[in-house]
């Protein structure tokens, strides 16, 4: 029995090609939930296009580019369901994806935020880079999944049953709208990029769950608004990323991780000089200099408890690139 309302929302920015190819089978495969396109300022033919070949899909239209994370949180705060479903434009879903999330939802009271299965939209049969099978972080904040770790992606064998998980990919990401309300939504510093490991992390804090479901599967094409050689990307995972940890770490762990990470993220810098990629190299330093000016801006941020279980593993960089590990061990 389907007894919660889900709202499925795409943020859409100059993406009218993306809505073209993966609106269609969203709005065929997802009968039980109503679907909303949050515009982020676009100046191509998205919002008209939508308009005209989609009109039962309710828009929201923003009048500036509020980056991933305001603007998906000025839309929700205009939107009444029970759960939200983010989901990326560039997202292929398949028949009866939404079942075992209502199943999830409806059998466990105290259900707070999942994610589905994430395959790779060209190669199907394996893990995709964003989420993959549930995210998780190492004790100096590098973000890996099931399924991925750093570029080795693995080929879905059914291998990661459903769990409990670290972080859920902005991806596709499901949240009870409650929760996402009482934590404050996305932190709109972010922008965009480490705002759903950071908005996992909270929610961690505060003793919710986060779950991947095993049974819903979805495809993601990836790199839709900003690809991995773009500069600017490299900027936001770093800085955020070291907006992540101030924000989320235990209190006597803050110094000696941060310090430990901006070295490592110092050796990242000259490694990407070598490959002759001097703007990611100055794109670490930004990162890190917007990082002195926001620390007690972000330090302020806190809650009033951070777990001192957040990791698993202690190195994810030692065990891939020293011990040669690739997959996955808890």
């Amino acid at each position: 029995m389907i007894d919660i309302d889900i709202a499925l929302v795409v943020l859409n920015w100059n993406g009218k090609n993306l809505l073209e190819q993966f609106l269609p089978t969203l709005i065929e495969y997802s009968p039980e939930a109503s679907i909303y396109l949050v515009d982020n300022f676009s100046t191509d033919s998205s919002v008209s296009f939508v308009k005209k070949k989609f009109p039962e899909i309710s828009i929201i239209q923003h009048n500036q580019n509020f980056g991933f994370a305001e603007g998906y949180n000025k839309a929700l705060s205009l939107i009444d369901a029970d759960v939200y479903g983010l989901i990326n434009s560039d997202v292929e879903v398949t028949p009866f994806w939404l079942q075992p999330i209502f199943k999830f939802y409806n059998n466990n009271q105290n259900a707070s935020i999942l994610q589905p299965k994430i395959l790779d939209f060209n190669h199907k049969s394996y893990f995709e880079y964003a989420g993959a099978a549930g995210g998780f972080i190492d004790k100096y904040g590098y973000a890996y999944c099931r399924g991925r770790i750093f570029k080795h992606i693995e080929e879905d064998k059914d291998q990661y049953g459903s769990s409990s998980i670290f972080w859920a990919s902005g991806a596709c990401l499901f949240i009870k709208s409650k929760d996402y309300k009482n934590l404050g939504g996305f932190d709109s510093d972010f922008f965009a990029h480490y705002e759903e490991i950071d908005l996992c992390w909270r929610a961690k804090n505060n003793n919710l769950s986060v779950d991947y479901i095993s049974t819903s599967q979805v495809y993601h094409l990836g790199g839709g608004t900003l690809d991995t050689q773009n500069p600017f990307k490299t900027y936001l995972n770093f800085r955020n990323s070291l907006f992540t940890l101030i924000k989320n770490l235990p209190e006597k762990k803050i110094f000696p991780v941060i310090f430990s990470r901006m070295l490592f993220d110092g050796i990242a810098a000259l490694f990407f000089l070598a490959k002759g990629k001097p703007l990611h190299t100055w794109s670490v330093l930004k990162a890190h200099l917007q990082f002195y000016i926001y620390a007690t801006r972000m330090y302020n941020k806190r809650g009033e408890h951070q777990h001192l279980n957040y990791y698993q593993t202690r190195s994810m960089v030692w065990n891939a690139f020293i011990k040669k590990q690739n997959r996955f061990k808890p």
